[in-house]
């Protein structure tokens, strides 16, 4: 099933993005405590597009992928290195991505995102698929030079945390198995990142089962899982791409900010 949340009309809803990517069937509901069947149709080219998750918590894990330690020139952390951006950073498929006016080096980060949708709470590995709805496609946008002089101090918000800095979608795939799906992503069209879930240093159930010892896990809830090698800068007039096996494709323009 590929779940989208959708506007027209004036209204949102969400919907199951069917075979062809044509036709939207409507549903009452939401993903987390029920969807039910309108009987009701509408064509893509008629909606928009909103993030399949609509303001959640967003937890993010750091160097969870061998090749990206390498590249940052450090060593595989000891345990995991985890982080959150807020809610206000999301934004859909086809949004803009905005560049700060004052920002020096911004850098894409394409990401499988777990969309989690039953509450979690000191869950085995085992048994943390139980609790996840689905998977997106992330991008977790981050400003280098802030997030440096951030972290050189042991804190992590603005670097990672500016509104759009965390485009989300198109759609949250069910019933897929996240542990080797290709992830690719382009800037202009240009392959940067070509990687697959496989090479998670910490694999998807042992993500879910970590963070569900320590805190509780709500539906709703995202998990950016980590970003691959190819990292690098994106400037207005860019498009990103990213797309992940079974999911699709999450494009966002960048565009300088206007004050």
């Amino acid at each position: 099933m590929r779940i989208v949340r959708y506007a027209v009309g004036g209204e949102r809803h969400y919907g199951e993005l069917e075979s062809g990517d044509v036709g939207i069937a409507r549903f009452e509901g939401d993903p987390y405590t029920g969807l039910s069947p309108t009987g009701h149709t509408d064509q893509a080219g008629d909606v928009v597009f909103l993030s399949p998750v609509d303001r959640p918590r967003i937890f993010g894990f750091a160097y969870n992928y061998a090749s990206h330690v390498d590249e940052t020139d450090r060593e595989i952390p000891e345990m995991p290195v985890c982080f959150m951006k807020p809610s206000t950073a999301v934004v859909g498929p086809g949004d803009a991505i905005v560049y700060p006016s004052d920002g020096e080096l911004i850098h894409f980060e394409g990401e499988l995102v777990v969309v989690i949708g039953k509450e979690a709470r000191h869950v085995k590995p085992s048994d943390a698929l139980d609790h996840i709805l689905g998977y997106t496609c992330g991008n977790d946008v981050s400003d280098r030079i802030v997030q440096r002089k951030e972290s050189a101090f042991g804190t992590l918000l603005i670097g990672k945390g500016q509104d759009t800095f965390a485009p989300l979608g198109p759609v949250i795939t069910t019933g897929l198995d996240p542990s080797g799906l290709a992830l690719t992503t382009r800037v202009n069209g240009t392959v940067m990142q070509s990687a697959s879930t496989a090479d998670l240093l910490l694999p998807v159930p042992e993500i879910v089962s970590y963070l569900s010892r320590y805190l509780t896990l709500l539906p709703g809830d995202v998990i950016m899982t980590g970003t691959p090698s190819g990292v690098g800068p994106i400037r207005p007039g860019d498009e990103v791409e990213v797309e992940i096996e079974g999911i699709g494709v999450l494009r966002n323009p960048v565009v300088a900010e206007s004050r």
